[in-house]
C-alpha cells in the first residue's frame, strides 16, 4: 500500500478505535458527528475509486489541461499539505445517513480499493501523468491524489479529535 494512504488508514483507525456508536454519532448543533465525517471521507474515497475506474475503462487519463489556478491550488494542498478551511463539501460527498457499522467496517477497505485503482492507473498511464480532475483542485497525478486524501483526512481528523474532547467535557465550545 502507498505510504500516504497507509498513513491515512492508520490515522483514521487510531482516531476512532475505541469509539462506540454513541460517541460516533454525538455532535454539536449544526456540526457533523464523527460518523458523518467518516461517511464524508468514505464517499470521497468511493468517488475517487469510480473516477479512476472510468480512466481504466476509457483506456486513457480523463484529466483536462490544468489552468494556473489549478496548479496553484494543487501545490498548496499536495506540496504544502495545507487544506484551507471553510469550503463546503461537494454534494456527492455529503453524509446521507449510512449506518455507523457500515462506515466503520467499510472505510479501511475503501482506502485499500482506492490505493489499488490509483496504482493501476499510475502503472498504465505514468507517474507524472495528470489522470483525473479533482472537483476543486483540478487535474492531479496519482501521487497528488494520494497526498490530497491524506491532507483531507488529517483535516477531518482534527474535527474528530475536537468532537472526542467535547464528549469528555474538556472543550465547551
Amino acid at each position: 500500500m502507498d505510504t500516504y494512504l497507509k498513513r491515512l488508514r492508520d490515522a483514521i483507525t487510531s482516531a476512532t478505535a475505541d469509539m462506540n456508536a454513541e460517541a460516533l454519532t454525538r455532535h454539536p448543533e449544526g456540526k457533523w458527528s464523527t460518523a458523518q465525517v467518516l461517511e464524508h471521507l468514505y464517499l470521497s474515497y468511493s468517488g475517487t475509486v469510480r473516477g479512476f475506474e472510468r480512466c481504466l475503462e476509457a483506456g486513457k487519463p480523463l484529466a483536462r489541461a490544468p489552468m494556473l489556478k489549478d496548479r496553484m491550488s494543487a501545490f498548496v494542498v499536495t506540496e504544502l499539505g495545507y487544506l484551507p478551511a471553510g469550503r463546503q463539501a461537494p454534494e456527492r460527498t455529503r453524509p446521507r445517513g449510512m449506518a455507523v457499522d457500515e462506515i466503520t467496517r467499510g472505510i479501511a477497505p475503501q482506502i485499500l480499493a482506492m490505493d489499488e485503482v490509483i496504482a493501476q492507473c499510475e502503472a498504465r498511464f505514468g507517474k507524472r501523468t495528470l489522470l483525473l480532475d479533482h472537483p476543486v483542485l483540478g487535474p492531479l497525478t496519482a501521487r497528488q491524489w494520494r497526498k490530497f486524501h491524506l491532507v483531507h483526512g488529517r483535516h477531518h481528523l482534527k474535527q474528530i479529535k475536537k468532537l472526542r474532547r467535547q464528549g469528555k467535557g474538556s472543550d465547551p465550545s
